[in-house]
């Protein structure tokens, strides 16, 4: 299946503000014309006028929800909140079942209970609500609990006993076992209806079948909460990641000299620059060290993977290449090394790196890579990535080998060394290091290595960079 990026037609995007303002507009109009429908509605107590009445009332309920949806489609997803959970309505799992065929007056019925006469009256639609046949005879309200869920009846008991004895009108749901075994939900809504003697002489009741209406209202909620979940482990993931990120990179900022006090020390500048996607934290590192015998360590390298377990595993392979060339590791022998580490870590992973060993004394840089763009170096106007010895991705063979090349460098040499985010667009990195090599010109000017550093970052530091990168600049001093 092609990806939705090729696709013929654009992908979905969210709906326009001025659309869903229009959508709120009216149906605040279609409320209000509800609402004078309701008042101008008939005041005869027969059904029909009660079953006006409540139609207008179902439909205010309903055009209230939707209001109340498309405001919060326009505000967006809330944040999480300390009362999400006491603001979410209680709920029974385990009660969906299929849904009653028919329109939506085919969920709506009406009741009427005579109190006098002991007559009950129940129309087609309430029948067929609860699964009945009219053969089978109207319940009386005495009747009509055995059919609600135990956990339900007391809250039936209450409603009915509330509007008989206190006038008080109907509004609640509660759940029936259908005859057929379905369970559903159901919203009712009835008053009292008064002799001449102000005395309850029967109760009417509109019964709607919400079943499908809680049921989609859970699935939103389910499906926000899930989203909610969701959010808050990726942002509690991306700030392990950064945290761990800015433990491990080092601590230096702006230009680092190498060996101190050697007028042939290395000028030393990086920078580490982010995916467009913040999430996107890698395993991207860059360092300089001074090592033991007066020799300078640099390194770049990337592992695979993204978030904590990817700074979590840069981590370690950094701080194993440190100890080995404080060590005195040769980098040839120290790429070996790191590969080994790799193969038997418990989260396999693969990398690429290179690691530089530079002698002031000499100026000698003795260098090896595995699986890694090459060193640039710029001398006199022009750029060129230096012959690469072999070597394989950290993790990808067991017992690989690692040759090590040796380059003699000039004071004003500059090298530049990069992890393949920097220069790679798509599933190619070639325009990108033409890129870089054309900076040669302008390199040249520079005067230290924090220059050169802006320099590159300026050219390559898109907003859309599909992963991050490290950039790591050194100057050769006279």
């Amino acid at each position: 299946m092609p990806s939705h990026l090729f696709a013929d037609r654009p992908s979905p995007q969210p709906p326009e503000r001025d659309t869903v303002d229009a959508l709120i507009t009216q149906t605040r109009r279609l409320r209000g014309g509800v609402d004078a429908v309701r008042r101008d509605a008939l005041v005869d107590d027969d059904a029909h006028g009660r079953w006006q009445r409540a139609l207008c009332d179902l439909a205010v309920h309903h055009l209230d929800d939707l209001g109340t949806h498309l405001d919060q489609l326009k505000e967006g997803l809330p944040e999480a909140g300390p009362d999400d959970e006491a603001q979410e309505e209680d709920e029974q799992p385990g009660f969906e079942a299929d849904a009653l065929p028919g329109s939506l007056l085919s969920r709506v019925g009406s009741a009427e209970w005579n109190l006098l006469t002991d007559e009950v009256s129940w129309s087609e639609e309430l029948f067929q609500i609860f699964g009945r046949t009219p053969e089978s005879g109207a319940m009386s309200l005495d009747e009509l609990p055995s059919m609600v869920f135990a956990e339900d009846q007391g809250l039936l008991t209450a409603m009915v006993t509330d509007c008989l004895v206190d006038g008080k009108p109907i509004d609640g749901e509660f759940r029936i076992v259908r005859t057929d075994g379905r369970v559903r939900t159901l919203h009712m809504m009835g008053e009292p209806v008064l002799d001449t003697d102000g005395c309850t002489a029967s109760m009417w009741a509109v019964l709607r079948d919400v079943s499908e209406l809680r049921r989609s209202q859970r699935a939103v909620r389910e499906s926000r909460d899930s989203l909610k979940r969701e959010r808050h482990i990726e942002q509690t993931e991306h700030r392990l990641a950064v945290e761990l990120q800015e433990a491990v990179l080092p601590p230096w900022r702006g230009s680092l000299r190498l060996p101190q006090g050697n007028p042939a020390a290395l000028d030393i500048a990086a920078h580490y620059l982010p995916a467009a996607t913040s999430a996107l934290i890698g395993g991207d590192w860059y360092d300089a060290l001074e090592l033991p015998d007066g020799r300078s360590l640099l390194t770049v390298g990337d592992l695979t993977g993204h978030g904590v377990t990817a700074t979590g595993a840069m981590a370690m392979l950094l701080g194993a290449l440190r100890g080995m060339a404080v060590a005195g590791i040769r980098p040839g022998d120290l790429m070996s090394h790191l590969n080994q580490l790799l193969d038997h870590s418990v989260q396999p992973a693969l990398g690429s790196a290179v690691c530089c060993q530079y002698d002031p004394a000499t100026r000698t840089l003795s260098w090896a890579q595995a699986g890694h763009p090459a060193p640039v170096l710029f001398r006199d106007g022009t750029g060129c990535a230096l012959t690469p010895p072999d070597g394989v991705l950290l993790g990808a063979t067991s017992g690989a080998g690692y040759g090590q090349a040796e380059v003699q460098l000039r004071p004003g040499d500059l090298l530049v060394l990069h992890t393949d985010g920097l220069t790679r667009r798509g599933t190619s990195d070639e325009s990108g290091c033409r890129r870089l090599l054309e900076l040669a010109g302008r390199l040249e000017t520079v005067r230290t290595a924090q220059d050169g550093v802006r320099m590159v970052v300026e050219e390559f530091g898109e907003t859309d960079r599909e992963d991050d990168a490290c950039v790591l600049v050194a100057r050769i001093g006279s």
